[in-house]
């Protein structure tokens, strides 16, 4: 266990020292200079000097290689230097950001978990039956829909109409826990919504799969309580590939809740990216992708070890 989970980390960092190398080759290699681009952005054209400046400032006067040497030396410092627009610490704004958007994807899966296993459970086991059908169809429907109307659906009829919670904003958990949780609730509702949809078809597909398993059908012929084959015998098998899409969905999540956060006014990291795309702020966007690629590296790294305590045969690949 302990060769598989070094293997898996050395993979991991790998991947990682990788993404950088071609995030970083990214500024290089593209067409025209980044600090003339950036002082263009509102139109007329910079001065010689300001460009200077500017190039100084983002160190692009270095040369290529010493430049990506400091880079990944600040990279594993966690130091992704300083906004270009508002000269303040990029790690500082990530990690104000980070974690609204890491809470509103956390609860929103939990939320997913919590009602899609189950159902996705009963529809495989009962697959044909009316509750399956009644799933099923449910589960088409709300995947045919964008999240970000599903959010504009749920603010007219919970907050506008009912007057239930608020239509968005954010208020910090230690300032007011209780308005807090009640502007958390619609946002990770439309994104645990479309992440049970996954999980909900994943779930449905791996039980009806291990339902037809030999040694199933012989545990339920010796007479074991159904309760127990279920939990033994079919869940438990089924949830390797269920931990695998939960795994890579929260990864996406990370780069695609922008429209959630958008409607509701969540001050996420998505926000951040999108007003750093806006501005021309490459170093904020740079450290913004580097660390959603770190993330999601992490969460497959997690993936690959809790697979392989749940099938050990998956250390040997």
């Amino acid at each position: 266990m302990l060769a598989f989970v070094i293997r898996r980390v050395a993979a991991a960092v790998a991947m990682l020292l990788v993404i950088g190398t071609i995030i970083f080759s990214l500024l290089i290699i593209v067409p025209g200079d980044p600090a003339e681009l950036l002082l263009s952005t509102g139109g007329g054209s910079a001065t010689p000097e300001a460009i200077a400046n500017v190039r100084a400032e983002m160190g692009l006067d270095h040369p290529v290689l010493e430049q990506y040497g400091t880079f990944l030396y600040n990279t594993a410092r966690l130091d992704f230097g300083r906004s270009i627009v508002d000269k303040g610490a990029i790690s500082d704004a990530i990690a104000l950001r980070l974690p609204r958007t890491l809470e509103l994807i956390i609860v929103g899966a939990i939320l997913a978990l919590a009602v899609a296993i189950p159902a996705g459970t009963m529809a495989g086991l009962r697959a044909g039956g009316r509750f399956d059908i009644t799933a099923s169809g449910l589960n088409a429907l709300i995947t045919s829909v964008p999240g970000f109307v599903i959010g504009t659906l749920f603010i007219y009829f919970f907050a506008q109409q009912l007057g239930w919670l608020p239509a968005g904003g954010y208020v910090a958990f230690a300032s007011n826990p209780s308005q807090h949780l009640q502007m958390l609730v619609l946002p990770a509702l439309t994104v645990g919504l479309h992440l049970g949809t996954i999980i909900f078809r994943m779930t449905r597909a791996s039980v009806l799969e291990m339902r037809g398993h030999d040694w199933v059908r012989t545990a339920a012929a010796k007479g074991l309580r159904r309760s127990l084959v279920v939990r033994r015998h079919v869940l438990k098998n089924a949830l390797g590939p269920i931990i695998t899409v939960v795994g890579l969905q929260l990864g996406i999540l990370l780069g695609s809740t922008v429209l959630v956060e958008f409607v509701y006014n969540w001050p996420g990291l998505s926000g951040l990216l999108v007003s750093a795309v806006e501005q021309r702020d490459y170093p904020t966007v740079r450290a913004i992708i580097l660390t959603v690629a770190a993330i999601f590296i992490g969460i497959n790294l997690v993936i690959d070890i809790l697979s392989s305590l749940i099938d050990p045969r998956i250390r040997l690949q």
